[in-house]
């Protein structure tokens, strides 16, 4: 017997994704974005991870979510923890893994209720 839904009520749910494609709640996103447990998916102004700037956290950390999931791309590569020390001082973790593992990850968290928001890169190719 089955106890827990398919997708959470309300929320945001990551059904699929490929190198360079993310589909949330059914519809396919070609370009990095941010994918909250609760509410609209925005763009996320970014197309390489060496790009990455203060920024680019400043957009997550309006969001308030309480844990980040950092989708670096195809492969897991960290951030310098000086561009994201605003979320440190706001007391919002952050995670970092590849794509496939962040999407999986937080559709887990987003099933549990947790405040969670998902920064995937989908790098230009």
């Amino acid at each position: 017997m089955k106890f827990q839904l398919d997708e959470p009520q309300g929320g945001n749910s990551i059904s699929r994704h490929d190198g360079s494609r993310v589909w949330v709640n059914g519809e396919v996103h070609q370009s990095s974005l941010l994918v909250p447990w609760r509410g609209e998916v925005q763009a996320w102004p970014l197309t390489r991870f060496e790009d990455l700037s203060e920024a680019h956290f400043e957009q997550i950390l309006a969001m308030k979510p309480e844990l980040v999931i950092f989708g670096s791309g195809a492969r897991i590569r960290f951030a310098k923890p000086a561009l994201y020390q605003q979320l440190i001082q706001a007391r919002i973790g952050i995670e970092t893994m590849d794509l496939a593992a962040a999407c999986r990850t937080y559709n887990v968290l987003a099933s549990e209720g947790r405040s969670v928001l998902a920064a995937l890169l989908i790098e230009a190719v």
